[in-house]
């Protein structure tokens, strides 16, 4: 498929309540089209390395989500990933970049500190997104006390696109780190960010109390 084809292919899976719902979070260039209906397009594609750079290029929402699926992250350079997280505009294109791209990226430990400080509030996101990994699963190395210093400090008054990862972070800790579990919950306690968060029916709030105490009863 070309890039030509596959906007087309997206103007025709045009939905206006995913359009209205995204322009409402700050999607610019968009076509509106549900997640859902990314994914089959990208499984058809597989993985097309250069395809996805081009699409990234269009600035298209769906076309970035989908580079993202269809992406090779052992074939980028440090430079490719660090222009492509400092161009992203959206967050579903963060979310997706997280977890799919830089995840799966050899090197990306490099990026964590250095994108921790950014003034490129999606650099911030994926630094932090980086840390919550690293808490959750590869914890060794990580000043788990000073972390939470630094959350508890900069959360506040961190623009809400970082706050959501550093709040992840958070969670991790108390989640995952019993010694420091209490005092994770102080913190949110005190934050008191997403206390009032509106959450669906069978959802975890993502208020970080809430979040660390569900999931520790569930391990149990």
């Amino acid at each position: 498929m070309t890039v030509k084809e596959i906007l087309t292919q997206f103007e025709s899976l045009h939905n206006e309540t995913t359009f209205a719902h995204n322009a409402k979070y700050g999607a610019a260039k968009q076509f509106g089209v549900k997640l859902g209906d990314i994914r089959p397009i990208a499984k058809k594609i597989k993985i097309n390395h250069e395809l996805a750079f081009e699409l990234w290029e269009t600035g298209y929402v769906e076309a970035r989500l989908l580079a993202t699926l269809i992406v090779n992250p052992k074939k980028l350079s440090a430079e490719e990933v660090t222009r492509m997280a400092h161009s992203i505009d959206f967050v579903h294109e963060a979310d997706w970049f997280n977890s799919y791209l830089l995840k799966d990226f050899p090197d990306k430990e490099q990026f964590r500190e250095k994108w921790m400080d950014s003034d490129n509030k999606w650099a911030a996101r994926s630094g932090w997104s980086l840390m919550a990994g690293r808490i959750a699963r590869e914890p060794e190395g990580i000043d788990i006390s000073a972390t939470l210093d630094r959350i508890e400090k900069q959360m506040p008054n961190a623009q809400p696109e970082v706050q959501w990862t550093m709040n992840t972070s958070l969670a991790n800790i108390g989640i995952n780190h019993p010694q420091y579990r209490q005092r994770a919950l102080e913190i949110g306690e005190k934050l008191g960010i997403y206390r009032d968060f509106p959450v669906s029916k069978g959802c975890t709030s993502p208020f970080a109390p809430i979040w660390i105490n569900e999931m520790v009863k569930r391990q149990k």
